[in-house]
Parts: C-alpha cells; structure tokens; sequence
C-alpha cells in the first residue's frame, strides 16, 4: 500500500504537523497512507473516485489534497520529495517538459448555446494553470521571452526560485 519509502517518509512528516482537535468527531486518517492515495491519483491521472480501495476513501484523499493545497504544504512536500529524488539521481530538475498534445475531440451538432452549470466540463486551463504554480516550471517559465508570459509571472520570480531552490 505504501507509495514512500520509509526515508522519504520520515522527511515529509515533519511538514504534515496539525493541532488535534478538541472538538472530537472521527480519528483523522493517519497522513501517510492519505499522501500515498493522493501520490497515486497524481501519478495516474485518475479521477478521485477511481482510486483503489487499499488506499482511504477518495473523499478522504481529495479532502486532505484540497486542505494541503490551500495551506500551501502540497507545494512544499512536492518540492521536498523532488529535491529528494533528484539527490538520489532519480530526476533532474534542471528542465522539464510541459506535454501540450492534448485536445479533446468534439462531437455532435455545433452548440451555439452554452451548457448548464451542471453539465460544465472541468477545464483543462485548471489543470495547466496547476502545473505551471509548479516551482519545477518557474525555471523554465523564468526563461521565456514572451510578453504574454512576462505579465502572468510573479513579479518576484527570481526571489521566490531563489527561496525554493
């Protein structure tokens, strides 16, 4: 069931740390085996309820995934874990490629009106805008010439690789 090694483990614990709550309710699933069901969802590219049931429910998963993205320590455990890698020669971080192939079929009639709230498909702007808040990519990202990209940048760029790296 685990995804981590125990080495890696014992350096993303300490980024994990939450009060208990006072209020009671269910034990919180142990994080580790939450990380493992999020780290499998990532790698596939599978959707939250397709996860397998040896990892928490996917309810559980996307719940925790949502509060670590808001509070900012996704980001830090992903950079921690690809530093890790890249120390054991498992990645270089030195360049990346961002996959661009993409684009869905369309089908039917041409539809001039647009689709209910309900029907709305989840854009893929959501989930290239998420790649590109990577600090993997700010390098790359730092390099472009475009003006288009200039403006979508944060204006403190080179402060923030330098911080991250």
């Amino acid at each position: 069931m685990q995804t981590l090694t125990d080495q890696q483990w014992s350096l993303l614990e300490p980024l994990l740390a939450h009060p208990v709550s006072v209020k009671g309710g269910r034990p919180r699933r142990p994080d580790r085996e939450v990380l493992d069901g999020i780290l499998w969802v990532l790698k596939t590219g599978a959707q939250w309820n397709e996860l397998p049931s040896k990892y928490p429910p996917y309810q559980t998963c996307h719940r925790r995934f949502s509060e670590w993205v808001r509070n900012g320590a996704l980001a830090e455990l992903l950079r921690v874990l690809a530093q890790d890698m890249e120390s054991r020669g498992g990645i270089s971080l030195e360049e990346c490629f961002i996959d661009g192939t993409f684009a869905s079929a369309k089908k039917g009639e041409l539809v001039l009106a647009p689709r209910s709230a309900v029907r709305v498909p989840s854009s893929w702007l959501s989930a290239t805008e998420s790649l590109f808040r990577s600090p993997s990519t700010w390098q790359v990202l730092a390099r472009m010439k475009s003006p288009w990209w200039n403006k979508r940048l944060p204006t403190n760029l080179p402060e923030l690789l330098q911080n991250t790296w």
